[in-house]
């Protein structure tokens, strides 16, 4: 079955960096990447009055150069399990998006961090942000000139409170691309589990039975993002992957102070997957 994967592109090396490391992800895989630039009238606000040809000259200009990089995404890749179309929107990016995963049915969002704070210690720019909290698709967010590096290894944080059902798909189908060993990793001031902590632990033992799979417990000693970039570095972790719940670790991260101290800042890939339940 052919794989949609949009690609959200300001034409940045940023962006590209990120298409790159989808296409060689999915170099195995029967895939379509649609490449989406979203220009709004709004982003232009700044100019006294906007004509009619201003409007079509900076269409224009974004057509010819979705059109140049859709070729050289097929001159860079000639993989035969790979084809590329462009899409070009008027609406604001994060509406753009939502409405591109539904119409061409999106199973993945990859883009680049996006970090237009002005500080290298902040992982998420606000657009990245509030795409994640739309919940539309799951979306892997690539760091900054990051190369590829078959991921062989991938951080599951949770706190086991929650059921595990199909939201948990994205993360298998990852880690079948590689054959990739899904390390999942608990944090927690003491290791005695709930009943309903139990019961969803042998829930999710039941859901990984066919991938391989590690359970990690570490000590609660420091803010949980703190935590998980440990973990990242002491296991040598390829692809990080959290589902965003309501109330989740990643909800409160994306809802902290965007200041260079408390910056969320892997330097791998950061797959999140939406849940609204």
């Amino acid at each position: 079955m052919t794989k949609h994967i949009l690609l959200p592109t300001d034409f940045s090396d940023n962006a590209w960096s990120a298409a790159v490391y989808a296409i060689k992800l999915y170099a195995k895989v029967e895939c379509k990447f649609y490449f989406l630039h979203a220009w709004s009238v709004a982003n232009h606000i700044a100019r006294t009055y906007i004509t009619t040809n201003y409007v079509e000259s900076v269409k224009g200009e974004a057509l010819r150069q979705l059109v140049e990089l859709k070729q050289m995404s097929m001159n860079a890749d000639r993989n035969a399990n790979h084809s590329f179309e462009i899409i070009l929107s008027k609406d604001k990016l994060q509406k753009a998006i939502a409405t591109a995963v539904e119409k061409y049915k999106i199973d993945m969002v990859v883009m680049g961090t996006n970090g237009a704070s002005g500080t290298k210690a902040l992982f998420f720019g606000s657009n990245t942000v509030n795409i994640i909290k739309t919940k539309v698709c799951p979306i892997l967010i690539v760091p900054d000139e990051f190369d590829f590096i078959a991921p062989k290894q991938i951080a599951f944080p949770t706190d086991f409170n929650r059921f595990y059902g199909e939201e948990l798909q994205p993360l298998k189908d990852l880690a079948d691309l590689n054959d990739s060993k899904v390390r999942v990793v608990y944090i927690t001031k003491n290791n005695k589990l709930s009943s309903i902590q139990d019961y969803n632990l042998s829930m999710l033992k039941m859901y990984l039975e066919n991938h391989p799979h590690t359970f990690h417990w570490m000590p609660d000693y420091a803010k949980k993002h703190e935590e998980i970039n440990d973990f990242i570095d002491e296991l040598d972790i390829d692809i990080l992957v959290m589902i965003n719940y309501e109330h989740s670790v990643i909800e409160n991260i994306m809802n902290e102070p965007v200041i260079p101290k408390i910056g969320f800042n892997p330097k791998i890939p950061f797959l999140v997957i939406p849940c609204t339940v």
